[in-house]
């Protein structure tokens, strides 16, 4: 199972460290994420999240926070693929299209940029099951020390 093997890649980046974070996240888990793929040599992490009725706005549509969380969801395994432990300082999405009940599920498809010292940057693409553009992300990470 995926799942299991980015975790264990993480773990492994981790090493004697690795009791200090609970992984996968709570988050991670309570929103139901599914691990899709990881292609390590472009450093590309692909992520699935259902779309539930509790996710919804009074719109009928996916709450834009729970979207920015399933980016973040897919940003932060992602940041721990590609260097040490890090956190989100900046996390800028732009919506295009409304995600509905009727899609089922997102798949955020993250994409590492550069390292500048302790600063990752990273962007993102939220599609449908369809593969049409939803929201697309951009983000700075921090590291947070580098042991």
């Amino acid at each position: 199972m995926l799942d299991n093997s980015i975790m264990e890649i993480i773990r492994g980046k981790l090493g004697d460290r690795k009791d200090e974070y609970e992984l996968p996240p709570p988050v991670f888990t309570y929103m139901q994420g599914e691990f899709l793929e990881y292609d390590e040599d472009n450093k590309v992490l692909t992520n699935r999240f259902p779309v539930l009725k509790e996710y919804l706005n009074p719109y009928g549509a996916m709450q834009g926070g729970v979207v920015a969380a399933a980016v973040d969801n897919t940003f932060g395994p992602l940041s721990m693929l590609v260097a040490l432990p890090s956190v989100t300082r900046k996390l800028e999405v732009k919506y295009s299209n409304p995600i509905t009940m009727d899609l089922d599920f997102i798949t955020v498809r993250a994409t590492f940029l550069e390292r500048q010292d302790r600063w990752l940057r990273f962007k993102a693409e939220v599609r449908d099951p369809q593969g049409k553009l939803l929201a697309r992300a951009k983000s700075l990470y921090w590291i947070v020390d580098e042991e």
